[in-house]
């Protein structure tokens, strides 16, 4: 079995003890140049550090990442830094408490991805640097307060919503942190990997994920905390089946089961749903529908129209879509007496891949279009802060010819597919057991997948905005 730990540099690396920091604050130094422009460089988003790093580099690097690795954004996020520092003063200062039981869930991230969803459009972020250096700032605060406040990695695990998409993404990831030998765990009599280690003063999982009962990604931040507190050097990065955690429903560490939490399956719905809505708000399609809205509601304003498709696009389709394909999924299994709610919620991980693999087509599309973008932009970074590096080349920006685009994005989409097929019917065997009855309830999902594809290839191939970069439009 693959362990990335193992390999002579990557691996060296990651096991030495200030890897993370070292990647952190290299971040944190890039996120300072990134809103110092944002807040005083030219406010046009192809020319400037802020949109262009934020909205097509950083994006699509992170999917990148997830599809061929796992959570690295997490591992080196530069908001663990700030977050440190509350951790600090919140126990010098006798002010950290443990989070309430009512706000130890999801909700509140889910929420919050939907706020941030809906004023992304409403306030059109990507085009404007000196939002999107708030919105830097704003996390940058928010980790500090939270984690001065609260203990466990409070901000990670409630309420970051980058976290929570990568958390999401990473259930289709090739690669999870886990433990080596269960034999080397039973014999463990300090369990350092959750307690931290007393000799080292290295600490342990501060998200409650003890490893010899940790499975998959979800809530894992790569944080490798737990392989440095490990006296025997038992846990490692491991390569893996992708999407393989999500076809069993076992009793998690530091989660539970999956089909018992309603907030774990809101969050899929609305990271999953609001891949569609995200990239549907690129498309010409969109502005037709928000004028048809603002005549009838008798209106020129924008935000009673776009509540209206948030609304749609993230709560009365996704729950129609759900009850509907529940209960033929139900029904053809024979098994009528297991609540809808249950199967729904048993089933909602199958959309998962493909939920990823839309995003995947959605920022390969932004990367892949202005990619060399950041060669101009930091040239006129330079020249602007005193450094004379010549003339920036605004022409630059695809990394492929225009014609391959949509080919590249419909290999994602499918991608996507076989993994949701994959995994439905996966979940459809482990609870069913038998396999006719395991077919006959996968059915009904696997036709909402297929559907959903098609919807997804529809978006894709529709005219979009090329974001971020001097080229407006296709």
């Amino acid at each position: 079995m693959t362990d990335v730990l193992t390999w002579p540099l990557v691996g060296s690396f990651l096991r030495w003890r200030h890897a993370r920091r070292s990647m952190q604050a290299v971040l944190l130094v890039i996120s300072g140049f990134i809103i110092f422009d944002g807040l005083f460089g030219p406010q046009q988003a192809p020319k400037n550090l802020a949109t262009v790093t934020a909205w097509v580099h950083y994006r699509g690097f992170i999917v990148l990442a997830l599809l061929v690795v796992g959570n690295l954004f997490c591992m080196a996020c530069p908001f663990m830094l700030p977050r440190e520092l509350g951790r600090w003063l919140g126990a010098r200062l006798g002010w950290q408490g443990k989070v309430p039981r009512a706000l130890r869930n999801k909700w509140l991230a889910v929420t919050l991805l939907v706020v941030f969803f809906f004023t992304y459009e409403l306030y059109d972020f990507w085009a404007s640097p000196w939002l999107t250096a708030w919105l830097l700032i704003g996390y940058f605060l928010t980790a500090l307060v939270v984690d001065t406040f609260f203990q466990g990695a409070a901000f990670c695990k409630y309420v970051c919503p980058l976290g929570q998409f990568n958390f999401f993404g990473s259930l289709t990831s090739p690669a999870e942190i886990k433990i080596r030998s269960a034999t080397t765990c039973a014999t463990c009599l300090t369990k350092d990997c959750i307690a931290g280690n007393k000799l080292t003063g290295q600490r342990g999982c501060e998200l409650w994920l003890f490893q010899e009962k940790k499975v998959g990604n979800m809530d894992c931040t790569f944080c490798l905390d737990c392989v440095q507190a490990c006296p025997h050097d038992n846990i490692g990065l491991m390569a893996r089946i992708p999407t393989q955690e999500l076809w069993d429903d076992p009793r998690r560490s530091g989660i539970g089961r999956f089909s018992q939490r309603w907030d774990m399956a809101a969050l899929v719905v609305v990271l999953t749903f609001g891949a569609y809505l995200n990239a549907f708000g690129m498309i010409s399609p969109v502005y037709a529908l928000q004028q048809k809205l603002a005549n009838w509601l008798n209106t020129p304003a924008e935000t009673p129209g776009l509540l209206l498709i948030f609304g749609f696009g993230l709560i009365v389709l996704p729950a129609v879509l759900l009850m509907v394909t529940g209960f033929f999924s139900r029904w053809l299994a024979g098994h009528t007496h297991e609540p809808l709610s249950l199967i729904i919620r048993r089933f909602i991980y199958g959309l998962a891949p493909l939920g990823f693999g839309m995003w995947l087509a959605h920022y390969a599309f932004h990367f892949l279009t202005g990619a060399l973008t950041l060669i101009p932009v930091m040239q006129a970074y330079l020249n602007d802060s005193g450094f004379e590096v010549g003339q920036p080349y605004w022409q630059l920006g695809p990394v492929v010819p225009l014609d391959w685009l949509f080919p590249i994005q419909a290999v994602f989409l499918y991608l996507g597919l076989f993994g949701s097929l994959v995994v439905a019917f996966q979940i459809a065997v482990s609870h069913y057991k038998n396999r006719n009855t395991a077919l006959r309830a996968f059915l009904p999902w696997g036709i909402l997948s297929l559907l959903m594809l098609v919807a997804a290839l529809w978006i894709m191939f529709q005219p979009m905005e090329m974001r971020g970069t001097i080229f407006l439009g296709l």
